[in-house]
């Protein structure tokens, strides 16, 4: 038990330092879009072209058109972030919270409430307007930012309110990624979907059954699937989750067999001066070897699984989010009034997020709490409980991508649904940090060993 708290912990410390660049860079792009010496240059950067080509075959092309750099953030790097989302929710599912029913059900009621009351609040705002079609965009809870939140009161904040709030996270993740992919995709051209379905069958085939460990492998084949959707019609984002649920997550060799191979291994250095070894820099080649076999048998215990959601973490968290949050982040505000925030498509989000995930998330929670169907998580109670709620409340990443697809690029309702949408996460964040502040014991609680 000692050991899951560790990795989860570790794992909640490196997404909480992601938030951190991800505010940063939202910070950054509110400034560049509104300094007048620095407003043109913004815009003109997100529309230069992308090209990946090799004679006439350009990888990033949508329908023969090469892709903007905004298209290339938005549906080329964050395929690579929902194919980290999608690790992610396999590993959870065979051995995190999501691998047991009982573990996994507060988050789940508690994610389905959040994603639920957010959406019938925007439509009853928003019913008969122009802005009706935004009404996925409140469901979302950024696991970064809302982590982020967490991290500043320390170790006051029990480790089972942190890992409910990112199983509750990674479920909502679960609901977005269904959403884009029902909702969002375009005319389909059958061909192209048809050759990605080959080769995502191929992948599960040589994943499950082959057994082929090859991280390479699974990442050029990857690369195809996401081209073929990309140009098939099927937002591309949808495949790097598909191909994430392709990679092994067994090793080739068990645990027991490493450790073996250390112990042979070592051994052989047991006959060798401790004084010669400590004071000489080349090694000879027989002791060469003997390491080289130690360090092969260390990437052979490791999943290509756990390998690629560990070596994907900080590119995704210190690179392709906050590149993303750069991107689109950039809310101009000439030629807005105050009425713009408190009103429209920007008013219907703020409360979805604000009101309707917090309603949500804790109304659902707490009737099966006390119907007794699931347990009050480690470390909680009532209080609690409501604060990390309103944490939920934090959409940023995914609700301004979803947002990105709802509305056109450029346009006066995507500008004004991501004011909302950072109003909403601000107001969320602000009010769950306090309340969290109020709730929690003054001194650090003990997140075990």
């Amino acid at each position: 038990m000692a050991q899951v708290f560790y990795t989860a912990r570790k794992t909640l410390q490196h997404l909480a330092s992601g938030g951190n660049m991800l505010m940063i860079a939202t910070v950054l792009a509110l400034i560049f879009v509104n300094i007048p010496a620095t407003h043109d240059l913004y815009t003109w950067l997100w529309t230069n072209e992308v090209r990946l080509q090799i004679g006439d075959f350009n990888l990033f092309s949508h329908h023969g058109h090469p892709m903007t750099l905004a298209a290339f953030i938005n549906d080329a790097l964050m395929a690579i972030f929902f194919f980290s989302v999608g690790l992610e929710i396999k590993r959870e599912v065979l051995v995190g919270e999501l691998s047991s029913f009982r573990k996994a059900l507060l988050p789940i009621i508690g994610a389905c409430g959040g994603m639920i009351v957010p959406v019938i609040i925007y439509y009853l705002l928003a019913q008969g307007t122009e802005y009706q079609g935004g009404m996925a965009i409140p469901m979302a809870t950024d696991i970064a930012f809302s982590l982020g939140v967490l991290s500043m009161l320390g170790n006051r904040v029990p480790i089972g309110l942190k890992i409910f709030l990112t199983t509750l996270a990674v479920v909502d993740d679960i609901g977005g990624i269904l959403v884009i992919a029902i909702f969002y995709t375009g005319s389909i051209n059958f061909g192209m979907l048809i050759a990605a379905a080959i080769i995502l069958a191929m992948l599960a085939i040589c994943g499950a059954w082959l057994k082929i460990q090859s991280k390479m492998f699974y990442i050029i084949f990857g690369l195809a699937v996401w081209f073929l959707f990309l140009n098939a019609g099927i937002h591309p984002t949808i495949a790097g989750v598909l191909v994430a649920f392709c990679v092994p997550a067994v090793p080739v060799n068990a645990p027991a067999g490493f450790i073996k191979s250390i112990k042979e291994n070592i051994a052989h250095f047991a006959g060798n001066d401790e004084v010669s070894l400590q004071h000489r820099s080349i090694l000879g080649k027989q002791q060469m070897d003997w390491l080289k076999q130690i360090e092969s048998a260390s990437d052979k215990v490791i999943s290509p699984l756990q390998d690629l959601e560990d070596s994907l973490h900080p590119l995704v968290n210190y690179l392709i989010l906050p590149l993303f949050a750069f991107a689109n982040a950039g809310i101009f505000f000439g030629g807005m009034s105050p009425s713009d925030a408190i009103s429209g498509v920007s008013l219907a989000i703020i409360c979805g997020l604000v009101l309707g995930k917090f309603l949500g998330i804790f109304s659902f929670s707490w009737f099966f709490i006390k119907t007794k169907i699931v347990p009050m998580p480690e470390g909680g109670n009532w209080p609690r409980m409501a604060s990390i709620s309103m944490l939920g409340g934090i959409g940023f990443t995914v609700s301004i991508f979803i947002a990105t697809l709802s509305f056109e690029e450029g346009s006066q309702l995507l500008n004004d649904s991501k004011l909302g949408i950072l109003l909403g996460s601000i107001i969320a964040g602000i009010l769950g940090y306090l309340m969290l502040k109020m709730t929690l014991p003054k001194e650090a609680q003990d997140q075990g060993e």
